[in-house]
């Protein structure tokens, strides 16, 4: 936090420079209608506060992605030499004449402003609604979500000074329109017949419920408790969903006897968040505690706080660069691919092209869903019909996974059809990047047991694996994985993966978007195999 403070007290010192004078204001961001989805309902109330932050240009953002790619690809000399947050800061911080103009120009309208970021290349204000208006030239409106009812503040359009256009990336919210999360997981009441683990019957119950004992069997993933304390395993809860410690408590007495029953997890919050133990909510940190053994867990509790309007993390949806610097610091980021499929609106490929941040986000790891084992034929597993998936329109297919992209598209030309009005951005970003089994996982809820999905279990599983890798890494004496994308579409990396070429993402054009031998927009490169995985990285 030095950097954010010393910031600070140069933007104090910058905002005495001698204000700006009358300037021509330039449209910044502009959008002919709302998302999809999304009604304009009134005028915003004049007197309401909003909060906006501000992104400032960063100073040489292409050469932290040079750096990234350099500490994250397997055949680079510099793989695994993750960057500090000193050496990241020095990408992003904002020029001396960026914040000299920006400064001045908050400082004439009498407006405060904070940073929020330890470089500080992100402000954040808040402002009325009426001086919103006049400062950006815009007019802030009531949106409604038609289908959940939930309502926003946003303008479709705003402009800026003619002079600051260089120095100011985005305010935000602003044009942005961001779905409701829609991937919580679905709870059905009612405890099926398990099998005791380890015993002969284990594959049989394993096809009509999940458990950590049929992943640990299905993905090979070891029990032994992790060592290194260091190396820590963070959970993001959305959409007022708690870690219940009842509930955990309850989860690893029955699924995991051999941990200590009272084993618990950290709490963060931000955003006002808060994590109520009043056992309403399903949660899924019970399986990353349940399969990560012995990874020191942090349960992330995103409240309502925060400049979208709307519950978690979606502040960021404009801002995949933050992404960027995590990786560069060496943190891998893994999310749900989204639940829905096209036909709940959740892929860009088709419909109303809404991506699910951050899932086209080229710097995360995006998990989509599997479900399906047969214990005559073998382990068949199938993508499952609402993971969603598909192919950004705002961001292009980075490098790793151009190869891997084209081949599909090739797959999907020689099937002859074509999507609904031709929509399909052949050259973007195309996600999920693997899968796990996200069906049917057992949990306990308010002291009963009972089964969710959703992409929201596979995500977590798949990040169990990747933390107990770390973990092996560390007391190996090697770096942890950080940003994964790289390693994984290798040839090292997909060989490590189980290939997924069953299951079909529906609704675009009349076979919809099938899996098939490699990657594809509904279960990515597969899903993990631990021992090969363990290989693969040098372990």
């Amino acid at each position: 936090m030095v950097l954010a403070t010393s910031f600070f007290a140069s933007l104090l010192l910058l905002a005495t420079a001698k204000p700006m004078a009358p300037r021509t204001m330039v449209a910044h961001e502009s959008r002919a209608a709302s998302a999809e989805g999304f009604v304009q309902s009134a005028a915003a109330p004049a007197e309401q506060e909003l909060t906006l932050r501000i992104a400032l240009k960063q100073n040489n953002i292409v050469g932290l992605q040079t750096e990234l790619y350099k500490v994250s690809d397997p055949a680079s000399e510099f793989y695994g030499k993750h960057l500090t947050l000193e050496e990241v800061a020095k990408f992003v911080k904002p020029t001396n004449d960026t914040l000299a103009a920006v400064s001045s120009w908050l400082s004439d309208n009498n407006i405060n402003a904070k940073p929020v970021t330890p470089a500080g290349d992100m402000l954040e204000i808040k402002i009325p609604v009426s001086q919103a208006n006049d400062l950006l030239s815009a007019q802030f409106s009531v949106f409604t979500h038609s289908k959940t009812g939930k309502t926003i503040i946003r303008t479709l359009q705003y402009s800026l000074p003619a002079p600051l256009t260089q120095h100011v990336e985005f305010f935000h919210p602003t044009t942005s329109f961001a779905l409701p999360l829609n991937s919580r997981p679905k709870f059905a009441a009612g405890r099926a017949k398990r099998a005791t683990p380890g015993s002969d019957d284990l594959p049989d119950s394993c096809t009509s419920t999940m458990t950590p004992a049929c992943l640990q069997l299905l993905y090979n993933i070891p029990t032994a408790p992790a060592t290194q304390k260091s190396n820590t395993l963070g959970v993001a809860g959305f959409l007022d969903q708690w870690a219940n410690e009842e509930d955990l408590t309850a989860f690893l007495a029955s699924f995991r006897k051999d941990i200590n029953s009272s084993t618990t997890f950290a709490l963060k919050t931000l955003d006002g968040g808060s994590n109520p133990q009043n056992r309403s909510q399903a949660g899924i940190e019970a399986y990353t505690i349940g399969l990560a053994t012995g990874v020191p867990v942090t349960f992330i509790s995103a409240g309502d706080d925060n400049p979208d309007g709307a519950s978690g993390f979606l502040q960021v949806s404009n801002l995949c660069n933050a992404y960027m610097q995590l990786g560069a610091l060496g943190t891998s980021l893994l999310f749900a691919s989204g639940d829905g499929g096209v036909s709940g609106g959740q892929s860009q490929s088709c419909g109303d092209f809404v991506t699910p941040f951050p899932a086209g986000c080229p710097f995360i790891t995006s998990v989509g869903s599997t479900g399906g084992i047969n214990q005559f034929f073998g382990i068949s597993e199938v993508g499952s019909d609402f993971s969603s998936g598909g192919f950004s329109n705002y961001f292009s297919a980075p490098d790793y996974q151009t190869e891997a992209v084209a081949a599909y598209l090739k797959f999907f030309d020689s099937l002859g059809t074509i999507p609904p009005d031709g929509r399909f951005n052949r050259s973007g970003r195309g996600f999920p990047d693997v899968s796990a089994q996200g069906e049917n996982f057992e949990i306990v809820l308010d002291g009963q047991f009972g089964t969710v999905e959703g992409t929201s279990c596979s995500s977590p599983t798949f990040a169990s694996i990747i933390a107990l890798l770390n973990d092996e890494l560390v007391a190996a004496g090697k770096p942890t994985l950080g940003f994964l994308n790289p390693f994984l579409y290798s040839s090292a990396g997909r060989a490590a993966l189980n290939d997924i070429v069953f299951g079909t993402n529906p609704g675009c054009g009349t076979s919809g978007l099938p899996a098939t031998t490699g990657w594809d927009p509904i279960t990515g490169l597969g899903t993990p195999n631990y021992t090969a995985l363990r290989t693969a990285v040098g372990l």
